[in-house]
């Protein structure tokens, strides 16, 4: 095995339902999953699930015109994902996710806003984040 698969006692994890940020959690861990398996309607069925109807038509049209996955925003897959809660207001909640693409001291990171609706839970926007966040 090799490190980033030993897992130790310690190595916990939980979420509620109830928490949006949990959620997007939940959705990157399961669609990065997904894509890297070539599961395609799989990661199809996550997008149904927990983004809404209108970002989904929005993500659409930014895959078509970047040729990109849009929720990775990126054509390959990254190798590890982090979800951190950013802010709060306006009925929606904002967490920054961090991508790492590859691994050691190079490894490079991208980092996406992620938009919330707090009454559904339901992701309603991804956008590069601000440098600094």
């Amino acid at each position: 095995m090799t490190d980033s698969q030993t897992v130790t006692s310690s190595a916990i994890r939980g979420g509620s339902p109830d928490s949006a940020v949990d959620r997007v959690a939940d959705f990157y861990g399961a669609y990065i999953d997904a894509v890297s398996d070539g599961t395609d309607d799989l990661s199809d069925e996550l997008r149904a699930h927990y983004l809404t109807e209108d970002f989904r038509r929005r993500l659409a049209a930014w895959e078509e015109a970047n040729h990109a996955d849009g929720v990775l925003r990126a054509q390959d897959v990254p190798t590890r994902w982090e979800v951190r809660y950013h802010d709060s207001g306006a009925d929606h909640l904002f967490t920054t996710v961090t991508l790492t693409w590859g691994t050691g001291p190079d490894a490079d990171h991208t980092r996406l806003a992620v938009q919330s609706d707090l009454s559904t839970k339901l992701i309603s926007d991804i956008e590069d984040a601000p440098a600094g966040s």
